[in-house]
């Protein structure tokens, strides 16, 4: 997404007290197969073409999973229970366009980013491109990401109205339902290159995110070997080529080049 997203975990947390203990990484070499959650509604990152999950971050996590000798298994589900199910240990890894925040960073162990992004205006008035011009305006934004908490700190007196997926909250903006929506850049990006017809406007970014993978809190052995998996991918190049790939060009942050 790239996206901050912010989930508010407070509930999910309390909810539970029985949680299991999350696998530690040599249990999940024995078995051979890491557990990989995404959500699936999420194009390009990660998204269903007819039965089969595809996108960056899956064959990106799929690249990694191997790189640590481990074969990849998925599941998909809405965005809202990811994070939530790392703390119920029925996954080992949550990617799916999660920016790194200080309120998920204390329920989740996050991994090295593997991009970096930010929410982007978008809207079918060309005269709102900038977070001034939102001034009380409606703005859309996906349930359960940090564009919330971004658009609610904006200037000026606006409404924000949250949908269960960034497609809904598209929907609503087609619809004129709402005036703008804020999403992130590259979904943006893909959304105009492949409906330059919707009459899409792309205004200015209002955030800047490290967009990372997420393990259990405390599982810092799988956190770790995910990360030096990924660096390895982004050294011989086969990050590059999924990037180029999906973007046509280089996505991942600044620090990791």
């Amino acid at each position: 997404m790239n996206i901050l997203r912010t989930l508010t975990l407070a509930s999910a947390l309390c909810a539970c007290a029985f949680t299991l203990q999350a696998r530690p990484l040599d249990a999940i070499r024995r078995d051979g197969t890491l557990l990989l959650a995404t959500e699936g509604q999420y194009a390009p990152f990660n998204y269903f073409q007819g039965k089969q999950l595809t996108g960056f971050e899956i064959e990106a996590a799929e690249l990694v999973t191997r790189k640590m000798g481990l074969k990849p298994q998925w599941k998909a589900l809405g965005f809202d229970a990811l994070l939530a199910g790392l703390q119920q240990d029925r996954w080992d890894v949550v990617i799916a366009s999660h920016a790194i925040t200080d309120e998920r960073a204390k329920a989740v162990t996050f991994t090295l980013p593997h991009y970096c992004s930010g929410g982007v205006i978008v809207a079918l008035s060309p005269t709102l491109r900038t977070a001034q011009d939102l001034a009380g305006k409606v703005v859309a934004v996906q349930t359960g990401t940090s564009y919330l908490a971004a658009v609610r700190r904006l200037p000026g007196s606006l409404s924000v109205k949250n949908f269960p997926t960034d497609t809904d909250a598209r929907s609503a903006l087609l619809a004129k339902r709402v005036d703008a929506l804020v999403t992130d850049r590259f979904v943006a990006k893909e959304l105009l290159r492949k409906s330059p017809q919707s009459g899409f406007q792309l205004g200015e970014m209002v955030t800047i995110e490290r967009i990372a993978a997420a393990v259990a809190p405390g599982n810092t052995g799988l956190a770790d070997a995910w990360s030096q998996a990924l660096k390895a991918t982004m050294a011989d190049g086969s990050y590059a080529r999924i990037s180029q790939k999906y973007f046509q060009e280089d996505i991942r942050c600044p620090e990791s080049r």
